[in-house]
């Protein structure tokens, strides 16, 4: 444990009740910084999540010339420089956590005629970068790393950006808007082939702000994405919908917390992350959209969890692009629901800011449930209801671990400990204060 580390502990709750608003977005976050950066004119972004990774885009960006600026009713403006008008900056550039911010912004500085050095923190300098220096390369920009393809990382733009048309080798939103981001200042037509849909906030962004996307379906039941180089970007204000992400953490607290009823508005619905709200439907979890609506060309909707008994059941592999983030807190769901809860489809899981895989399985097993794992499966075998806990989880450096597992503080016989809650701040920020007035104990330990 790190002298930095904050442990904390999660004890058993009942009657998690209120109407909470979850903070903005992440992934939507971070794209209105960029695509307002590269747009002409001045973007208001309303709702924008002001966690340390969002943060970490606002100041590259600042670094690179946008004028980006927080406003005393919580609004930001992002005055853009236009696309091509990037500056180069005159310091390293620190993505902290955020492995969004790197991806994305080596996709977008692989199109401009500048160089730059992006590092991270320790947990961001050990994931790969490879998977987007290969096709971004091909567009005729230039890397050196370490080795493994890591953070710290030099990139030179290219001088004149290559169109290319690119499958991906694996499901992944952040490859496929590196590539089309890149693609934005190139000659001519982009393409990007997934075989898996992936989150396409991208696409709807870039149509939001003027750009020029075709999506066309495969028979496969992936997608022909295909961005027309060099438009101009208009300024476009936008309202960032709550995060899905973030609201799976009270969502699944309330469906195991007895008596519990809350309500989160303005959740949004885009079906490429919404995979965890239907399984949580099927396995017979009370949860509630309503008045669903589109706003800043996002589907939104207003959502009510009541306390459920959970059953175990088969999560269909092609399910797991639009939930990947959730498996830790479902299978913390999965543990008291009764019966065995299959995942497969889950190699991605491994290479996230941890093996998230082999860490929630250790995690369950130090608290007294039972878990068997493969190379891209998961089985939980759930007790329907008792889960001794009283472990202590370890979770390198992860957020969606460590929320997941101070969920499962709230309903097991023992406290739950994990040994360092302070990730959580990259992305909630508010967590403690939000769980805490819903009625959930948790503290500093």
């Amino acid at each position: 444990m790190s002298n930095s580390a904050r442990p904390m502990k999660s004890f058993k709750s009942s009657g998690l009740k209120g109407e909470i608003t979850i903070p903005g977005d992440k992934s939507i976050s971070h794209r209105s910084i960029m695509l307002g950066s590269l747009a002409v004119g001045r973007t208001t972004v309303k709702g924008l999540l002001e966690g340390e990774d969002v943060l970490s885009t606002a100041a590259a960006f600042r670094a690179m010339g946008a004028t980006i600026e927080k406003h005393d009713d919580g609004s930001w403006t992002v005055d853009g420089v236009g696309l091509g008008g990037l500056q180069e900056p005159e310091d390293v550039l620190d993505m902290g956590n955020s492995g969004t911010s790197a991806r994305l912004i080596l996709g977008i500085m692989a199109s401009h005629n500048i160089s730059a050095c992006l590092t991270g923190d320790g947990s961001l300098r050990k994931r790969p970068m490879k998977r987007v220096t290969d096709p971004l390369g091909a567009m005729g920009a230039e890397f050196h790393c370490r080795s493994g393809e890591r953070l710290p990382l030099y990139v030179k733009g290219a001088e004149d950006v290559l169109p290319i048309e690119y499958e991906l080798p694996m499901a992944s939103a952040q490859v496929k808007s590196a590539v089309l981001l890149a693609g934005l200042n190139a000659r001519g037509k982009t393409t990007v082939i997934e075989n898996k849909p992936t989150r396409d906030h991208t696409e709807r962004m870039l149509t939001h702000f003027g750009g020029e996307i075709a999506v066309e379906p495969m028979e496969n039941g992936g997608n022909r994405i295909t961005v027309t180089g060099q438009p101009e970007l208009v300024a476009a204000d936008l309202i960032v919908p709550s995060d899905p992400s973030s609201s799976a953490f009270p969502m699944v607290a309330a469906l195991l917390t007895e008596g519990s009823e809350i309500k989160m508005p303005n959740i949004g619905l885009n079906e490429t992350r919404t995979g965890l709200f239907a399984t949580l439907q099927e396995m017979g979890g009370d949860v509630v959209i309503e008045n669903e609506r589109i706003e800043g060309g996002e589907p939104v909707g207003d959502i009510t969890v009541r306390s459920s008994k959970l059953k175990g059941i088969v999560v269909p592999p092609e399910r797991a692009p639009s939930m990947i983030d959730e498996y830790p807190v479902l299978a913390v769901a999965a543990a008291f629901a009764e019966g065995k809860t299959e995942m497969r489809g889950v190699e991605e899981l491994r290479v996230k800011e941890s093996d998230r895989l082999s860490a929630v399985v250790a995690g369950l097993r130090a608290n007294g449930v039972e878990v068997e794992e493969g190379e891209d499966w998961m089985v939980v075998h759930g007790t329907g209801g008792n889960i001794p806990g009283g472990g202590m989880v370890e979770c390198f450096h992860d957020h969606r671990m460590a929320m997941s597992f101070l969920v499962m503080g709230l309903v097991s016989e023992q406290p739950v400990t994990v040994e360092d809650g302070s990730p959580i701040e990259t992305s909630f920020p508010i967590f403690h204060d939000l769980m805490t007035g819903l009625g959930a104990k948790i503290e500093d330990a």
